[in-house]
Order: C-alpha cells, then structure tokens, then sequence
C-alpha cells in the first residue's frame, strides 16, 4: 500500500497536470541535466538525461520533433541524444502518471553560427570642416540573430550597441548602419564594429567577431601660405618652381606657363634654360574644388649691359616710385628710359633714372634701352605690382537671419575695390580662432570687387559670437614688410535655440529656517528667444519665490519654453529641519506590552532620541514593566538643533492577589472572617461570589472586601470566590471553607470538591470566553452566573 504522503503526492500530481502533458514549473517531477544545451550548429551530438522524482509512474520517454522514443517503465532515469543538425529541434522528456495524464519538461537547445563581418565605408556629405560617413556593418549567415549584439567603437572607445529582436533560429543577413561627422580637426578617426552572440552569461558569449576602418575629413585645396607668388633668374638657367596645397583627398596639379600646358599631375615645375620673363599658373585640383597659385618668373639676360636697381618693385596704387637703369660698357652712344609716362629720352650714359611723383597705372610697362655704337639695341623691363588695399571690407548674412540652431548658414565676406586680387588672401575668424582662408585665381591687375562665403552648421554656442574676416595682399618678399591688409566690422551671430536649464543640480538638500525657495537655486534658463520658467510640484504650478517648509520636500519640475519648443528638467529637494515633538503629555501604557512609537519626535535628518527619569539617562525597556510608570524628560537631537518633551506614563497592570487559592476548615458556630485584595493599576473592583445566608455580610475597607460569617452553621461551608477586574484584566482567588462538628462533615467535602470543579470549570469558561472578546476589540465583559442557589453579593454589607 502506499502511504498517506505518496497518495497525497500523487493526489498533487494528478490535479496539477492536464491533458496537454505540461506541469506547473514549481511542481514538475522531471529534472534535465543539462538543462540547456548551447552549441554551434553541426557539432557532436550531445546526451541529455532526464530524472524524475516519482518512485511510481507508468513510463519515461523522449519526444524529439515529431518522433518518440520508447516509453521505459519502472526507471526513474532515461537518456536522449541530441542531434545538432536542425535548427528548430524540440525536444521534450515525459513522465506518465496514469493512462491519461503525464507530464513533460521542455529541453531549451539553441544551436548557434559564429556570423562573417562585411564593413563598408560610404562617405555621403561634406559640410564645410565636416564630412558625414554612413559605415555599414553587414553581418552574414548568423544564427540566433535574436542573441547578436553588434556594438560599434570609436579609437576602442564603445559608442553605440544594437541588438535584434527577430525569433527566426535558422541563419540570417542583418546590417547595423552608422552615421558619423568627421571633423578636420580630428584627422583620422578608427571605427570598428564588433558582432558577438550573447546569450546571457559571461560564460555563454561566442568570440568577438570584428574589423576596423579608418576615416578622415575631406576638404578643399587650400594653398601654403609660404606658396611663392615670384622667382627671379638668370636667363639661361634651370629653375624649379614649387606649388604647396594641402588637401583631402590629395590634390592633383596641373601648370601653364604664359597659356601653354606645361605638366600635370605634380606639384613642381621644371623649365630648362629659361630665356625670358614669364607667368606660371598651379592649379591643386580634388573633388571638392581647387585652387590656383600663380608665380611671376622674372629673368634678367646674361651678359646684359643693363642693370636694373631695383629690378622688381612692388608699390601702392598713387605712390612715388623710382628705378635706375645704369650701364658700364665703354662702347655705349646713348642710353634712356621708354615709357607712357615718366620716360626719359635718350641720354648719356652711364646711369639714368625712371621716376614718377604719383604711380596711377595699374600695369606699368616701361623699359631700359641702351643704343650701342654699332647701332644695336638692348632693352631690359623692371617687374612692377601695382597693388591697392580694399575700400572696405563687410561681412553679411545676405537677410537669412537671425539663424535657428542646426541649421546651415553662408556668410559672406565682401571686399571691395582690391588690386591684385591674384594676391589677395581672405581669412575668417570665428572669435579668434581662424576657420578658413582662400585665395584668388583671377589675373586681373586692375581693382575689382571680391568676395568669400563662409558655411557654418549652427550651434547654439554662436549666439552672441562674432564672425570676421580679414583680407590681405600676399605681395611676396619685394612687397611691404607687414602684410596689407584690412579686418571687416565683427558680425555678431544671432542664433535661435530651444531653451533648457543649465547649471540645476539633481539634488539639492536646504534648511526649513534658511527660508529657502525655489528661485535660488543655481538653475538658468537658456534659450533665444528668452524662454518663459514654471515650476511644478506634484503636477500643480507653484510659486518659486515660497518658501519651502518640511512638508515640501520632493520631486520639483522646471518647464522652460519659448518658441522654438520646451524642455523639463527635475530637482529633487529635501528639506531638513529642527526635532520636535507633536505628541501628548500623558500616556497610558498596559504592562509587558512591547517598547512602541509612544512619543517620537520629528525631525530630518531623523532625530537621536534620549530618555531621562529622574534626571538619569535610561534605555526604553523592551516591555514595560509595572514600575516604570513616572515622568519622564524626552531630548531629541539632529544637526539642526535639540527638542525637549516632558511625558507622564502610566503602566496599566491587570489585578495580582497577594495570596493564592487556599482552604479553611472552622467549627460550627465559629465566626469567620474571609478579607479579599488585589494589587492593580487602576484600582481594582473587588466581588465576593458566595451562597448567600442571613449570617454572612461584606463590608469595604480600604481597597479590601471583608466577607464576615457570624456563627457559622453547615449551610456557610462551600466555596467562596474573590473577583478582582479593571479595564485591564480580571483574576479570581478561591477559599473553600469546611465547617466541622456534626455528621455532614464528611459528606460535604465530597460535595464541595464537586462543586468546586463545576465552578473552577465556568471559571476558566469565562476568562477564555473574555479574553477571546477582548481580542475582538470588546473590553466591556460582564459574567453572568446562573448558578442554583448562588448569590452574587456586592457593596458594603
């Protein structure tokens, strides 16, 4: 037979499962070990065993798919192997319970792939000191893809983790995509991009699969500013001219000297035995744009008669300028200077002087000759930039503004009037940081009006910030010693912005008596245009300016809006404050009950409370005793201050009798005097519970109850019950009196020790049935008793 607890298991069992063989978790008798299988896909097959805890059951078997296995009695351990080669296998181990009921355990088994990583690169915009890439991580035949995680990192710093929420279990093709601005200031940047199946521990993680691309920011051409704009040489020699730009990607260069193509693709130029003055033109070309250098080859003959001081002048449109022209041969008729103005005619040699008072020619082209005695001739022409610096120079939004944070803007700088602009070089400045330069191509010589424009992608930190530019002529080593140039007017950014609050702490603990408001804390508003501020508590608009109390501390929300849009931002406050007590004088406190919350202080930080009695420090009993009734001095402390509370407490104890339960034996016709008292807090109301007869009385005396039988005969033998009660409990004493001298001396004990049983027996009846009213919140409890030829008596007799 089985026992009582196996039926009352199999009892369990049966109500527990239901016909679709599945039992509630807490309950299920099988037990699979492992309890999962993780592997990759393909591997050994693995052996799972399933156990159960039923001595008794009517088999064990494997489903695996669609297929069982042979269902095995009278063991209670069966094993199963496990093929890795399909993807959605299920597995199950079942137990039957009787003919219609079993129950199963699911067996997790997740098969896995390691994928392939395919990163790509696609850079999609430039925006000016920025260039934005899309990077493209394509993760190849990976299975479960819900376990993938592909984190992404920046210089091995993770910036940014995706993972998949598709259940299919068989492999997939996922992309995680990536878009990232690339400032030029970061020069190369490395991403990789990682993918690892995770399936919860750190034991159960598939090695990290990964790769690495490097990314840069593109820009424009722009020119060294060392490039050289003139280069002097004897004629007949081999010179080199240099063209330095820097670009990304590297630029390619192409030259022209005087209209010819001369090389391309190199960023120096070779010319062989140069013969005569000349202009080349470098071009540094990539696919965002390019730039021009131009260089103004100047070549004095060999062996020429004629020397020039100074050969090549750079002067201002307007200014004087003066050039000797001196010769040394002795075979020399006449010498002079050839010009549409300041020329000198023919005269004797060996030196003779250009000069101009004002220069107002913006190509001067005047030459040296010198007639020898044979009648030939020799010419030699001074190189001469005639430049001018700009009327004025502006920068302007072109009436776009005032800008909206995000959003792209051109500046533009106009420069007026400049000559040549050839060797102009405008510059910005944002603050006083420089933020792009550009130069000039055309090689016109006469003033002409420029301009440059300048993008900026917004940012709510230039509000308020001023853009400049400065144009200046690059004139070369013959030009002035300090650069030409003039600075445009500061425009000053206005920029519109969402608001927020900066500089609010999370939490901010103050003092109820500093009068601390909402107003003063470190929270500003930003925002342009200005936005309006709305404190909230518990979702109701407050007044910031209120001081805040003890009751006020919590969760405090700040809206800022303007109309841009709106933004909340949260504090919490706590507010400390002094101790101090709220509770009464006087305390009523029923004996042996356990230390409570008699009289507790308020107080934050939470009060140190102390007690005193009669001026000692004591410890708060566990449970109150009878004398620990008295006055008492409660301090109370925290760092805000000390509180004081005098507390009266009465200890409330139920009746305790002196003496105990007792027989007394007396002989007829004997007085008796049967004296009844109780020690309790209050005072308790003392009953005698007694056969009435004409010989017996009670009378009071003091907080005792005197029952007196005078001449006591047989019919005064019995039991005597002495009742003591207050509002917190009762107790009875006993006296079984015994009168002796006549013949039912024997027969009465007999009598009375029944009785007293009967009454000892309701007794207990009504302290149970009273105690058990009390419980129910019913204090009022007064017995009845009913007794044959019991009187109650009470009062004074």
């Amino acid at each position: 037979m089985l026992s009582v607890r196996m039926l009352s298991f199999f009892i369990l069992i049966f109500s527990l499962c239901d016909a679709d063989s599945i039992c509630p978790p807490e309950d299920n008798p099988l037990i699979l070990s492992p309890h999962e299988i993780i592997e990759e896909y393909g591997g050994n097959p693995v052996t799972v065993n399933c156990s159960t805890t039923l001595a008794k059951h009517k088999g064990m078997y494997f489903t695996v798919g669609n297929e069982t296995s042979h269902i095995i009695e009278e063991q209670m351990n069966i094993s199963q192997s496990v093929s890795l080669s399909d993807w959605n296998v299920k597995i199950k181990c079942k137990v039957k319970l009787n003919e219609s009921h079993e129950c199963s355990k699911d067996l997790q088994v997740i098969t896995f792939k390691n994928p392939e990583v395919v990163y790509s690169v696609q850079l999609e915009n430039v925006m000016g000191k920025e260039t934005q890439y899309r990077l493209q991580c394509d993760i190849i035949n990976v299975a479960p893809v819900q376990y993938l995680t592909v984190s992404w990192y920046k210089n091995n710093e993770s910036i940014e983790t995706q993972i998949f929420n598709d259940t299919i279990k068989t492999p997939v093709n996922v992309s995680s995509i990536l878009r990232v601005n690339i400032s030029r200031e970061e020069n190369v940047v490395e991403f990789r991009c990682e993918a690892q199946l995770n399936f919860g521990r750190q034991e159960q993680k598939t090695p990290a699969i990964s790769q690495t691309q490097k990314v840069s920011a593109h820009y424009a051409p722009e020119l060294n500013t060392e490039s050289t704009k003139a280069f002097s040489s004897l004629e007949g020699n081999n010179i080199t001219l240099s063209c330095e730009a820097v670009g990304n990607l590297p630029p390619v260069y192409n030259w022209t000297c005087d209209g010819e193509i001369m090389l391309e693709n190199a960023n120096s130029l070779n010319i062989t035995r140069v013969k005569h003055n000349t202009t080349c033109t470098c071009t540094a070309t990539n696919y965002l744009g390019n730039i021009t250098n131009t260089i103004n080859v100047h070549v004095e003959p060999k062996g020429c008669p004629l020397t020039l001081t100074p050969s090549e002048m750079v002067v201002r449109f307007g200014d004087p300028i003066s050039i000797n022209c001196s010769t040394s041969p002795t075979d020399v008729e006449g010498m002079g200077w050839e010009a549409p103005f300041g020329g000198t005619g023919f005269e004797r040699p060996p030196v003779v002087t250009w000069r101009v008072e004002k220069l107002e020619e913006w190509a001067p082209s005047p030459f040296c000759y010198v007639t020898l005695n044979n009648g030939s001739q020799i010419i030699v022409r001074p190189v001469i930039t005639v430049y001018k610096t700009p009327d004025f120079v502006s920068v302007s939004d072109m009436g776009r503004g005032p800008m909206v944070e995000g959003r792209e803007y051109d500046l533009k700088c106009d420069v007026i009037n400049v000559a040549p602009v050839q060797n102009l070089t405008v510059t910005w400045y944002r603050g006083n940081e420089t933020v792009k330069t550009e130069t000039f191509n055309d090689s016109t010589m006469t003033p002409v009006n420029a301009f440059s424009t300048l993008r900026i992608s917004t940012q709510r930190d230039y509000n308020g910030l001023t853009f400049r530019c400065e144009a200046e002529l690059h004139l070369g080593p013959k030009g002035p010693k300090f650069l030409p140039n003039v600075t445009s007017p500061p425009y000053t950014a206005v920029v519109l912005y969402k608001p927020f609050l900066e500089a609010c702490p999370d939490h901010v603990t103050v003092v109820e008596s500093a009068a601390f408001s909402i107003d003063m804390l470190s929270c500003q508003p930003d925002g342009n245009p200005p936005p309006t501020v709305q404190w909230f508590y518990e979702e109701k608009l407050i007044n910031p300016s209120k001081s805040l109390t003890r009751t006020d501390s919590g969760k405090y929300t700040a809206v800022v809006e303007n109309s841009l849009g709106r933004s909340d931002t949260s504090v919490h406050i706590t507010v400390e404050f002094s101790p101090s007590f709220t509770c009464k004088e006087h305390y009523e406190i029923t004996v042996n009950d356990k230390q409570q919350s008699t009289c507790e202080p308020v107080g934050l930080p939470t009060p140190t409370l102390t007690w005193f009695k009669d001026g000692k420090q004591v410890v708060s009993p566990q449970r109150w005793k009878k004398n620990d009734s008295g006055k008492y001095l409660l301090n109370a402390h925290n760092t805000h201050g000390t509180a004081e509370h005098t507390l009266y407490l009465d200890i409330l104890y139920a009746p305790e009798f002196k003496e105990g339960n007792e027989s007394k034996e007396v002989l007829q016709g004997e007085d008796v005097t049967l004296s009844c008292s109780a020690d309790s807090n209050p005072p308790s109301n003392i009953r005698w519970l007694y056969t009435a007869a004409v010989n017996s009385n009670i009378t009071t005396e003091g907080h005792q109850k005197i029952v007196t039988i005078t001449r006591a005969t047989s019919t005064n033998a019995g039991f005597y019950v002495c009742v003591a009660e207050n509002k917190v409990g009762r107790n009875t004493r006993f006296i079984t009196l015994m009168i002796t001298g006549n013949t039912s001396k024997v027969l009465f004990p007999a009598i009375w020790a029944l009785l007293a049983l009967l009454i000892i027996g309701l007794t207990l009846l009504m302290v149970f049935f009273h105690n058990w009213q009390k419980k129910r919140g019913q204090y009022s409890f007064v017995p009845v008793c009913q007794m044959s030829n019991i009187a109650q008596a009470n009062g004074n007799a």
